[in-house]
């Protein structure tokens, strides 16, 4: 008499990847909070597919144990939603399960979401990158991702991370802001707007310099938005955020190693293949190690109107971060000719700050005049004035010119842009009074 085989029982190698396959499932079929009730059912539906096809068989406290595993760790987006829909958080933190922060309106809120354990955090992180290709374990405990709404995702587990996985989703702006929304909010003025615009359409090659979150992707964005059509632009980002208009864009992104430590790209990497790609100008969306030399040699190598950013609190200390960035290529140059590379290529720094009350603010925009003697000669064209209350007076903005006219005025005319002497802050009264004559 023949007896019928039972369905195999699978390994626990097996389970593992079937775990894994049906939360990157999981977070193809569902969209971000979808409801426990949707999560848990097409676990179930995903599940029994699963073992009809592979011909395995599992006993019903195993198949319980893996639904609740696997919905658990996707019910997460359950408790943040309300976070990620909510237009004014700009940023979400989850610290531990008890606290998760956000930043709305500037300012770092603990908010009333929780977490039972750090095993659903962990679960929430999986359930983002997964989808996403990456992955996240002990022997690569950090991972930076960008969800399909553009918002960047950073995590960070132990053993690098003491206390339990830590989660930062920094969202994607759902309306891009343009120059005149700068103004309305304060962090520039009608005149430096004007300025900035013809500084862009001039192509002069602009450094943004600025802490961490105080808008200077945002304000990249902004700058990257006046450049007119017609020009060939390559974008350059870890991780892609800048959002750009024109139709002659090109678009890359770095990528980490894989799990055999091959496969890297560098933003050095995609500099260095830029430069075979013609562009006309070249954007960088930070510089932070050796590709800094790749993107002054390019400054210098006929694509004028490039832009890049820089982590700098201040518009000199910009200039000494580049030069440590340039050190840090593998080239041995003398500290002389890394200024001179930095004074020939860049022709405007821009200071963007958070400031106190929480508000982004430009706060110096900074002329690179060249060299003289070892040293580079920096001329401030607009500068933040603090006097008052958060450097205001009756609720507008005190940036204001310093009398200073650029040396690359001339540039500016000869793209068409003739901007008059009060923009620089000249006292026309003054210069239009009749002269005394000598007795």
């Amino acid at each position: 008499m023949q007896v019928a085989s039972r369905p195999a029982q699978p390994s626990g190698e097996t389970i593992a990847k079937m775990r894994s396959w049906l939360k990157k499932k999981l977070s193809q079929e569902l969209s971000l909070g979808a409801p426990a009730s949707s999560i848990e059912s097409t676990t179930r539906q995903l599940l029994e597919t699963t073992l009809a096809q592979s011909k395995f068989t599992l006993s019903a406290e195993a198949r319980e144990s893996l639904i609740e595993e696997v919905t658990a760790a996707y019910a997460g987006f359950a408790r943040i939603q309300p976070l990620l829909m909510d237009p004014e958080i700009t940023e979400i933190m989850v610290n531990a399960p008890d606290k998760v922060f956000i930043e709305k309106g500037g300012k770092l809120e603990l908010t009333d979401v929780t977490f039972p354990d750090n095993r659903a955090i962990m679960g929430l992180i999986e359930s983002i990158i997964l989808p996403l290709g990456r992955r996240v374990d002990a022997n690569s405990p950090t991972v930076d991702a960008r969800l399909p709404d553009g918002s960047r995702v950073n995590a960070i587990i132990p053993p690098a991370a003491i206390d339990g996985p830590i989660l930062t989703i920094r969202k994607f702006a759902k309306e891009k802001l343009q120059f005149e929304d700068l103004v309305r909010l304060g962090s520039i003025t009608a005149e430096i707007k004007d300025f900035l615009i013809a500084c862009v359409a001039a192509r002069l090659n602009i450094l943004v310099s600025g802490g961490t979150g105080s808008g200077k992707t945002t304000l990249l964005n902004i700058l990257s938005g006046a450049i007119p059509e017609g020009e060939r632009i390559v974008t350059i980002e870890d991780a892609a955020e800048l959002d750009l208009h024109q139709t002659h864009r090109i678009r890359l992104e770095t990528k980490p190693a894989d799990t055999d430590g091959k496969g890297e790209i560098t933003i050095r990497h995609l500099v260095k293949n830029s430069l075979r790609m013609r562009p006309d100008r070249i954007i960088v969306g930070e510089v932070r190690g050796g590709e800094a030399l790749d993107m002054l040699q390019a400054m210098n190598t006929g694509h004028d109107g490039s832009l890049t950013t820089v982590h700098a609190n201040s518009p000199r200390d910009a200039v000494s971060r580049l030069e440590t960035l340039v050190l840090l290529s593998g080239f041995d140059l003398p500290l002389r000719v890394v200024r001179e590379q930095i004074a020939s290529a860049l022709d405007l720094i821009i200071q963007q700050a958070r400031l106190s009350d929480g508000t982004r603010k430009v706060t110096s925009v900074t002329e690179v005049i060249g060299m003289e003697g070892e040293t580079i000669v920096l001329n401030e064209i607009f500068k933040y004035d603090t006097r008052g209350r958060n450097g205001t007076e009756n609720g507008a903005p005190k940036i204001e010119p310093t009398g200073i006219r650029p040396m690359f005025d001339s540039k500016l005319k000869a793209a068409g842009f003739t901007l008059p002497p009060e923009l620089y802050g000249a006292d026309m009264a003054t210069l239009n009074a009749p002269r005394r004559k000598k007795r």
